[in-house]
């Protein structure tokens, strides 16, 4: 059988076989009609695009380096998949690179990008400790936009999110419902996303005129045991608090358990003494099949990996454009736990 060719393509639809190309490649001011008939001569006779080839014709690129350092992170997995998911739209592929915390394996995923002709680089940090970025991305010569969960110090494009907001919109939030005594549970000493959202959450305390007290706002490692742990010994020194900001899907999951060994419950009423308000920061669905379901403030991934796609693009086709930091407020999404 004869193979099909984009001169086949053309015959067929009636057109030129640079019109056909301009199609494939969505350029040019082509009518839909004619846009129609090509589309129609390619699923009639079964033609595939060979783009890569494509690509080396015209010296261009539909490749996208995306480096994702850490796969258990939640927030990065999601930004993930709509990076990827905006990207495949606008005609991109993406090729993933996980080098976690290794210099030479970050040298080696970038080194494999350049060999693979990838036209720019995505690159998903999650350090919660570090303001800054590896020197090899910081210095990468192609198109590179840096999706961080805390303030990153770059020149770079910068995708971010507003964590401080989101402390502060929790935390006011549970005000307004008429809570006057509200802890803050989990992240460690050294943990950048923590320091933000205890600045929200202080500023919203400091507004109401509410002190803050550091014994109510405990570092915690990231394991559901010692969230537990310090929600137990936290509510039976302080029986007055009625309300919590989880920082992490282990310290919601902790609190549960700690709430429930004091023999409180887990609720929105603040009139009930015996209830506790629970909000979290991300939306885990294996969380919200419990009941109550949780409050949380979203942490946008897919507006994040939008932005992050559009803008590599943008890097892309306008080399010369100036360098944007782009910080992505959440929502809170208002269910029973508070």
């Amino acid at each position: 059988m004869k193979k099909v060719n984009i001169i086949d393509v053309a015959q067929l639809a009636g057109v030129s076989v640079s019109t056909v190309s301009l199609v494939l490649r969505q350029k040019g001011k082509i009518s839909d009609a004619t846009i129609d008939k090509v589309n129609a001569a390619i699923k009639q006779l079964g033609y595939v695009h060979n783009v890569a080839a494509a690509n080396l014709r015209s010296s261009t690129s539909n490749l996208i380096g995306l480096i994702i350092r850490d796969f258990n992170d939640s927030f990065c997995v999601n930004v993930m998949a709509s990076v990827v998911n905006y990207l495949e739209k606008q005609g991109y592929m993406v090729f993933l690179g996980h080098p976690q915390n290794d210099v030479e394996q970050l040298q080696q995923c970038l080194t494999s990008f350049s060999q693979q002709g990838v036209a720019g680089v995505i690159y998903l940090d999650a350090n919660h400790r570090l303001a800054s970025i590896p020197a090899l991305i910081a210095e990468c010569p192609l198109p590179t936009v840096i999706i961080a969960e805390s303030t990153v110090t770059s020149g770079r494009d910068v995708i971010g999110r507003d964590n401080r907001q989101a402390g502060h919109q929790a935390t006011r939030y549970l005000i307004d419902r008429g809570h006057r005594n509200i802890a803050y549970l989990g992240g460690t000493a050294t943990n950048l996303i923590r320091e933000e959202r205890l600045l929200g959450y202080r500023n919203a305390l400091a507004q109401y005129d509410l002190p803050f007290r550091e014994e109510w706002a405990p570092v915690c490692e990231n394991n559901t045991e010692a969230a537990a742990r310090l929600t137990r010994q936290l509510l039976e020194k302080n029986s007055k608090i009625t309300a919590m900001l989880c920082h992490s899907p282990s310290a919601i999951i902790g609190c549960l358990n700690g709430i429930q060994q004091v023999g409180r419950t887990v609720g929105k009423d603040v009139f009930l003494t015996q209830q506790v308000s629970l909000i979290g920061f991300e939306d885990m669905m294996h969380i919200n099949l419990t009941s109550p379901r949780f409050t949380y403030v979203s942490a946008s991934s897919e507006e994040a990996g939008r932005q992050a796609a559009t803008l590599i693009v943008n890097k892309i086709k306008t080399p010369a454009l100036p360098s944007q930091k782009i910080i992505i407020s959440g929502e809170l999404v208002l269910r029973e736990s508070a």
